[in-house]
């Protein structure tokens, strides 16, 4: 999902983002600029002191043609020669499905980062919705996919969610198990014989009123992390994610954004945390702009 903007008055490109995108960071603008992820009037762009005019047409990519135009790029919120975490964009599957096996994260990924000399491989330590933003786990061997899943009951997910109405209590734990329906694809929420433990915490940061209905801001941390786990615990909590047809009502955008994930590096024993601010076109479903 890109961000677009239009320009009011000149400014240089590095200038104008900033103001624009003042929920992300300095260095994450610059690394869209380097990667070739900023495009004016459809031709990309990588100065950031490049003069900008009334009327200029701005577009940011998460995911966009790099600066020789050969290939996609993803955001690389962290690297080593273990682990590499991205920054998925809404729109973009983790992994190859049955229906698309060329067009993913994973994909894309080991193409932006093999050699004509030296290919890599890539394993994926989890995956989130196709339309989830937000942070992505890759390792680079299968011994460290697994070292790291070994020990994944112990990893911080928190992620951000745009919601109907407003939850009361304003925050709360659900610990309702879920269950799997194979031919909907879909989790039934509730006691059953064949259901799995989950446990969804919540709490609100922010709600606003539009036109007599209300959308909230949560923050969702997880202690399981089961297939559709915010979205079916939400859903039942009465207050579905923004945009979720499955479990709520259709729209441009769904409401679900992997804020940061925390874990413990297998070899050191150092915890890192991996976390990226949500793009404007989340936030603007807080306020009913899309």
């Amino acid at each position: 999902m890109s961000e677009k903007l239009e320009v009011k008055e000149t400014s240089e490109l590095l200038i104008f983002l900033c103001e624009k995108l003042q929920n992300w960071s300095r260095s994450k603008i610059k690394q869209r600029l380097k990667t070739g992820c900023v495009s004016i009037n459809g031709r990309q762009v990588t100065q950031h002191d490049y003069q900008l005019k009334t009327g200029d047409k701005v577009e940011v990519a998460a995911s966009a043609k790099g600066p020789n135009g050969s290939k996609e790029q993803l955001e690389i919120l962290y690297q080593d020669r273990d682990l590499i975490a991205v920054n998925k964009p809404a729109g973009l599957l983790s992994v190859a499905s049955a229906q698309e096996k060329k067009h993913h994260a994973l994909a894309i990924l080991r193409n932006q980062l093999s050699r004509r000399s030296k290919s890599i491989k890539l394993w994926p330590v989890h995956r989130i919705d196709r339309d989830t933003s937000g942070v992505l786990l890759f390792a680079t061997s299968l011994e460290m996919r697994e070292a790291v899943m070994s020990a994944w009951d112990e990893a911080e997910k928190i992620y951000q969610a745009v919601v109907e109405g407003c939850p009361s209590p304003s925050e709360g734990t659900i610990t309702q198990p879920l269950r799997l329906d194979e031919e909907l694809y879909q989790m039934h929420v509730g006691p059953h014989p064949d259901a799995k433990s989950a446990v969804t915490h919540f709490y609100t940061e922010r709600s606003v009123d539009l036109n007599g209905s209300k959308r909230t801001l949560l923050r969702v941390q997880l202690d399981t992390g089961r297939q559709h786990q915010i979205r079916a615990h939400i859903a039942w909590l009465g207050h579905p994610v923004i945009g979720d047809s499955r479990y709520g009502n259709d729209g441009k955008r769904l409401g679900l954004h992997a804020l940061s994930l925390s874990i413990i590096h297998p070899k050191t024993k150092n915890r890192l945390t991996f976390q990226t601010q949500a793009p404007v076109d989340f936030m603007a479903l807080l306020k009913g702009d899309i």
